[in-house]
């Protein structure tokens, strides 16, 4: 069989894990590709509101099995709390749960070097979310990362040692005061838990299922616009969040891909630094923010809300090769008199429809194509036909422009407020 990713064409928190959640029934296996606890899946299903950081969103299914991919950053104590709490509501991740031993893991260090880098930028701090994220990834990069698979050797101690005392003197350069000791006892705890869940080579695992006829949903964390290739650099996450990652965060040949699934906002919100063409800074972005329950699941920020961008959403899909697209909160624009939809920017005494490469916010103005609103509550209508005019001159409005069918609109929060077209 083959292998569909899904993931975020916009800054991330585009509601991948609700849909994943949704469509996991037709997957024997998902997967994480990429990212770490920086990510905040949130589902919410009989009143619950559930958030992971780390397991992949199937973990609510009894029948799928789900996979923490190599190209995954593991903290073992965000990792752990995870897994105690999910335990507490009758979900065993023993059971349906296996790790990649080429994931890397972060070490208490990885946690204050974030920390230390982002005060010595002062004002031309990136925004990080402070998990360790960029320095594991680094280390990684640089040869001397530590990895799940380390756990089951015997020289696991001295090479967290000695990773350790490396980091140790790079904190000593940026003079950032670190105490250890009960961050490192808290860390070893955690990992000896996390030995009850099964490591496996996942490159092997997944390439066998998949010839047993399985079929495999590859999840990605963040979105398109933080790749650290091709986003809004340096204002970026430290992975490859498109769908390429997928092949090099499981281990999956690119003639294994078949079905992307894009996922968006039917507006667009940004948490953190960087450049963002659509943000409203007035009433109406506030008005988004606040019917959007617009704050970070994993940082508890505030998110940034602007209007919806299609040049950036087209790059996304291009680069993507997106197949099929799912438009989320569509209920949260609801209320509004009027409508806008980027369609291209006045830059440099000209227009134009793509991304420029230098991302001066200052430099770059929107042209809006501006749509009449809808006032009714669309978060209860479950056909396509029952919602608005509007709605539905909007919805028809954006598929003419992406050249993709909206195949999945969610109208709430819930997994029950999604409406297939």
């Amino acid at each position: 069989m083959s292998v569909d990713v899904l993931l975020g064409l916009q800054w991330g928190d585009e509601g991948k894990g609700k849909i994943v959640d949704y469509i996991s029934d037709k997957y024997d296996i998902i997967a994480r590709f990429q990212g770490g606890p920086n990510a905040g899946h949130t589902i919410i299903f009989n009143n619950q509101k559930y958030v992971l950081h780390t397991i992949p969103s199937g973990i609510f299914n009894e029948k799928v099995k789900n996979i923490i991919g190599n190209g995954v950053v593991i903290d073992p104590i965000t990792l752990c709390n995870e897994i105690e709490k999910l335990n507490q509501l009758g979900v065993k991740c023993e059971k349906n749960l296996f790790i990649s031993r080429k994931a890397h893991l972060i070490i208490p260090t990885h946690k204050h070097l974030d920390a230390a880098s982002e005060l010595a930028k002062g004002k031309k701090k990136i925004g990080s979310t402070l998990r360790g994220i960029g320095p594991t990834y680094m280390d990684k990069t640089g040869r001397n990362g530590l990895r799940v698979g380390d756990i089951e050797s015997e020289k696991f101690k001295e090479k967290l040692e000695q990773l350790t005392n490396k980091h140790k003197k790079i904190l000593e350069y940026y003079k950032y005061n670190a105490s250890l000791k009960n961050d490192i006892k808290l860390w070893l705890d955690a990992i000896q838990k996390i030995k009850e869940i099964p490591f496996i080579d996942s490159e092997y695992f997944i390439s066998e299922q998949l010839s047993k006829g399985k079929k495999v949903l590859a999840e990605g964390a963040q979105g398109t616009l933080l790749d650290i290739d091709f986003g809004t650099y340096p204002f970026v996450t430290s992975s490859n969040t498109i769908s390429s990652g997928a092949c090099n965060g499981l281990g999956v040949a690119p003639n294994k891909i078949q079905d992307v699934i894009g996922i968006f906002k039917a507006y667009c919100t940004r948490v953190g630094n960087g450049p963002f063409i659509t943000e409203l800074n007035n009433g109406i972005g506030d008005k988004i923010a606040k019917k959007g329950h617009e704050f970070g699941s994993t940082t508890g920020r505030a998110r940034r809300c602007g209007w919806i961008d299609l040049p950036a959403l087209k790059y996304a899909i291009t680069i993507n090769g997106v197949t099929k697209l799912s438009m989320m909160k569509s209920d949260v624009l609801s209320g509004f008199n009027s409508i806008k939809v980027c369609t291209g920017y006045e830059y440099m005494g000209k227009i134009i429809h793509h991304l420029p490469y230098y991302m001066n916010q200052n430099a770059i103005k929107p042209i809006y194509v501006e749509f009449k609103g809808w006032h009714q509550d669309i978060s209860k209508m479950n056909k396509i036909d029952d919602l608005p005019n509007e709605c539905q001159t909007y919805i028809q409005f954006l598929e003419k422009e992406l050249q993709i069918p909206i195949s999945i609109i969610s109208v709430g929060p819930d997994r029950l407020q999604t409406i297939f077209k």
